[in-house]
């Protein structure tokens, strides 16, 4: 990846030509957000915010480019109420959003993005800075109306436009930082650790630190240790660049508006091997008044997005490695690419060296796409009747080259990739799209009486193609490491390549649909839409209906409040609405494969069938929300508050069968949403120099399985680590078992029935002082599967967010903060480490190990940590609380205006630099879904200092 980073005296020198594309005072911006005829993107159309039944949130772009990323969706990290952001560390990869919960058990859960009409299921080749507002259309009363691929909320993103009337101005935007990694999970030392091995009484585990002191010799302050203590996250992690270039021009005639850019942007990752993302990106939109009834416009983005991908087995590698080995070891004198330490000399099982996957990987991606939208407006009757068609094209190619290339350590433990074991795997995918809308709105006002309706139809044609093809190398071939030029599949063994196509699919759906909105008084709104769509996906089912309908009731225009000085609005709102969901996987085709059999020595030919029968449909799901805006105090204060129930009444389920061994998938399951939102804020000023805002939003979401068609539980998760679905808990709960201390002595030991059962049917010491005492919750006597419970469930049922911004005169100072909640991790980093010994344990555990009476109630002996019946339970030990605090971003910035001088804004930025977790050792308490922490890629902390400039 080229090293084309900013050097900090060039940027100092360039403060007098950059600044800030969307830099603006902050009392522009309060005027603007709190202006009450504010007008918002809803479904195929706008609407005054005032006139709202939904619930619908607008993030501004001022907001947006504040937090230093590629991936625009990370700026959202709590700003919205009922919006759970999931990050990702890893350059190039997009933060995972939740709505309001997770609705299925397939797909992504992820949201429609609609960016300037064009539908896409991810906006990474989205530049931040090209864009003028999220918004977010959080409940199926007004996300219904996009069809099938809103079942998990929808996105609508405005791309920045030109201005008519208005002279050309040229902006440059930039950003260089470093980032780095926080909250590092700190790892046992080689004394911690040598002393956990010498506890463990396991003589393979005192023979490997005697032979560690042998080879590498002993330590100079303390002879019992080897002389090597290695920090392995010290050393596999770096402080890395980011940096972010962005030149835009704008403005437009009188019959004209245009907007020209382009961003380049670039991120090494903090794991130190080939590992970054670079991305170019080139954008123009048009707007034209062609005629007196006929309005044109089109936007084309183009971004080309280059990306090392990293070996995300390394992350459990360094978490296992032992400090007791260096990184590289002279003895090997032997060795190419370079001579990697080996746990096997040391006489571990594994050779446990990150390095050596790390340094001999190259995983290049490289992502082109193309996106355009061109629309033609014409007016039938002046600002009553309006046609619009427009039509959408969006073509994603990716192009991967993955090389696992050859290395030798040494072959007596044969700690080495061969030449005909070392690969290259090449994966090419192409997505492509057609979307062409076509709308008829209607506007009319009588007296007090306003109405808006509005028909449309959709046509979309959607494909996937996906081919790949995998070799390995041999002695001979024209293969060279140190040349490029040789990396390809035709110097691969001919008799051992592999290719396949995937599963391509073209889909088509049309669509009717139709919104009518009825306004009596600007305080009584009524809202429905109904959406028809059909598509070939499902031939089971071709069509389907969505009905929503919304209303609300402005109380401060009634008479009563009307005259109320300190009240600005006052207004609850309600809606319902049905949702599809189109993500899932369709019904599998029942097929055939030969089985071919010898009888009486001759050869049968047979065919096997499959015996599942699936029936799957779409998945729908059902939403009611109930809301109240407000707004006090001339608009300084604003109050926004949701409840909502969501229920998919059609969940796609694994089903045992009645016949055969194979699970079909049926609609026949139920999962309940519900929860409420509650948004504040609070704008002010002090005089003519100071001003302040202050925000807030809380969300709580529960989640409930409530029919799994008879079945008393669907198994999930791994079979040593089980999670469930089950009627009355939440989605993926853990199952296991629940701790009830430590044994401190072998008198309690012998206290215990369920300790003396183990002693006597399992063998004498199952169960000695230090290991882990477990409740039995059935009270037999004994530990055993019927002892197990719910331990909690993955996904957080509570999320915050806020900020406090402060501005005086040319300066301004914000600072935002997030947090979540209510789940439950299992650290399977630290759990896997009990099914092989010798590896490293967090240092939290070796210190607050139980290595005597008293020592400990919480964490079990080094002897226990190795033995069955402490680590082959799933138990609350291995789960931790998933509740953090973080400090999401702070910004202090300087805006130069000067008469005769461009406007000019210099900011200094920290993007997550403190967070507080409840889980001890946990670097990431950010996870997905299945609340699983293993190979997950941190996500860094940045410090950069941005300018900018507009002439």
């Amino acid at each position: 990846m080229r090293k084309n980073y900013v050097k900090l005296p060039l940027l100092i020198a360039a403060l007098y030509y950059a600044g800030n594309l969307h830099a603006q005072s902050t009392q522009d911006t309060v005027t603007q957000e709190q202006k009450i005829d504010e007008v918002v993107v809803i479904g195929y159309g706008s609407a005054k915010k005032v006139d709202l039944t939904s619930a619908i949130t607008t993030v501004k772009a001022a907001d947006i480019v504040k937090t230093p990323s590629g991936q625009a969706t990370q700026s959202l990290q709590g700003k919205v109420a009922g919006v759970q952001i999931v990050a990702n560390g890893s350059p190039g990869e997009s933060p995972k959003m939740n709505i309001r919960g997770i609705h299925s058990l397939q797909g992504d859960n992820q949201p429609l993005y609609v960016v300037d009409g064009l539908f896409v299921n991810n906006i990474e080749f989205l530049n931040p800075n090209d864009i003028q507002d999220f918004t977010i259309l959080k409940d199926a009363s007004a996300a219904s109306i996009y069809g099938v691929l809103a079942a998990n909320g929808v996105v609508v993103i405005t791309t920045k436009g030109g201005n008519y009337n208005r002279k050309a101005k040229i902006s440059y935007d930039t950003y260089y930082g470093a980032q780095y990694a926080n909250n590092v999970t700190k790892m046992a030392n080689t004394e911690q650790f040598t002393n956990f091995a010498l506890e463990s009484g396991s003589q393979f585990e005192i023979d490997a630190i005697a032979a560690a002191i042998a080879r590498y010799g002993r330590s100079r302050t303390n002879p019992n240790l080897p002389n090597v203590n290695t920090d392995w996250y010290d050393e596999a992690l770096r402080i890395a660049p980011i940096q972010s270039h962005s030149l835009s021009v704008d403005g437009g005639s009188e019959k004209v508006a245009y907007s020209l850019g382009g961003n380049f942007f670039s991120q090494d990752g903090i794991l130190d091997m080939k590992n970054g993302y670079e991305r170019f990106n080139v954008r123009a939109k048009i707007d034209a008044k062609a005629t007196d009834w006929l309005n044109v416009g089109a936007v084309i983005n183009y971004t080309r997005g280059e990306k090392y991908d990293d070996e995300s087995s390394a992350w459990s590698q360094i978490y296992y490695a032992v400090p007791v080995m260096p990184v590289f070891d002279p003895l090997f004198t032997e060795a190419t690419v370079r001579p990697y330490a080996d746990a096997q000399i040391l006489g571990y099982r594994g050779h446990d060296n990150p390095f050596a996957l790390m340094d001999n990987v190259d995983k290049l991606g490289i992502q082109r796409s193309t996106n355009f939208n061109a629309y033609a407006e014409v007016s039938l009757l002046p600002k009553e009747l309006i046609f619009k068609t427009t039509l959408s094209y969006n073509n994603r190619n990716i192009d991967e080259r993955l090389m696992e290339l050859p290395y030798f350590v040494n072959s007596e433990k044969g700690f080495q990739r061969t030449l005909d074991n070392s690969t290259i795997t090449r994966n090419n995918a192409t997505y492509e799209d057609y979307i062409w809308d076509n709308t008829l709105t209607w506007n009319r006002s009588f007296g007090e009486h306003d109405i808006t309706a509005m028909a449309g139809t959709s046509f979309a044609d959607q494909s996937f193609k996906y081919l790949t093809m995998k070799g390995n190398f041999f002695e001979g071939s024209l293969f060279s490491r140190d040349n490029k030029s040789t990396w390809y599949i035709n110097n691969t063994a001919e008799a051992g390549r592999f290719t396949s196509e995937g599963a391509p699919y073209r889909y088509y759906r049309t669509s009717y649909f139709g919104r009518l909105s009825y306004k009596f008084k600007d305080r009584y709104i009524v809202y429905g839409t109904l959406r028809n769509e059909g598509s070939n996906k499902f031939p089971n089912q071709k069509t389907i209906n969505l009905p929503a309908v919304g209303v609300s009731w402005v109380l401060s225009e009634e008479s009563f409040l009307k005259n109320v000085s300190w009240l600005n609005l006052l207004k609850i709102r309600g809606g319902w609405g049905k949702l599809a969901n189109d993500g899932i996987n369709a019904s599998r085709p029942s097929t055939a494969f030969p089985v071919n059999s010898v009888f009486a020595d001759t050869f049968v030919p047979a065919f096997q069938f499959t015996t599942y029968q699936d029936d799957v449909r779409r998945e729908y799901t059902e939403e009611t929300n109930i809301g109240l805006s407000t707004e006090f105090l001339n608009r300084r204060l604003t109050l926004e508050g949701d409840y909502f129930i969501k229920d998919t009444k059609s969940l796609v389920i694994p089903v045992f069968p009645t016949i055969g061994s194979e699970v079909s998938y049926k609609n026949v399951g139920t999962m309940r949403n519900r929860g409420y939102e509650i948004s504040a804020g609070w704008r002010d000023k002090i005089g003519e120099d100071w001003g302040y805002s202050i925000s807030g939003n809380f969300s709580h979401v529960e989640n409930e399985i409530t029919d799994l068609y008879g079945q008393a539980f669907i198994a999930r998760g791994s079979g040593d680590f089980p999670q469930r679905l089950v009627v009355g808990q939440p989605i993926d709960v853990f199952y296991g078992y629940e701790l009830d201390g430590v044994y401190q002595n072998q008198a309690e030991v012998n206290a215990d029935p369920t300790a003396v059962y183990a002693n006597t049917n399992q063998g004498a010491g199952t169960v000695k002082p230090g290991y882990f005492k477990y409740k039995d919750l059935n009270g037999d006597g004994k530990i055993d599967d019927s002892d197990r419970t719910y331990l909690g469930a993955p996904v957080p049922t509570y999320y915050y967010g806020g900020s406090i911004a402060v501005n005086y005169k040319t300066w301004d100072l914000s600072v935002a903060f997030y947090g979540q909640g209510g789940n439950v991790i299992l650290n399977r980093a630290r759990a896997e480490v009990i099914r092989t010994t010798g590896r490293n344990v967090d240092a939290d555990f070796a210190i607050n190990r139980w290595h005597g009476e008293g020592t400990t109630n919480e964490y079990v002996s080094s002897e226990g940590y190795r033995q069955s019946w402490n680590n082959q339970k799933l138990s609350d030990f291995w789960l931790q609380k998933g509740d953090f605090f973080r400090i999401q971003n702070i910004q202090v910035g300087y805006t130069l205006k000067t008469d005769g001088v461009p406007e000019m804004r210099f900011s200094l930025t920290a993007d997550r630099p403190y967070m507080w977790t409840r889980s001890k050792n946990l670097m990431n308490p950010e996870v997905n879904n299945d609340g699983v922490n293993l190979d997950l890629y941190p996500t860094p902390s940045v410090v950069s200092i941005g300018y900018s400039i507009k002439f």
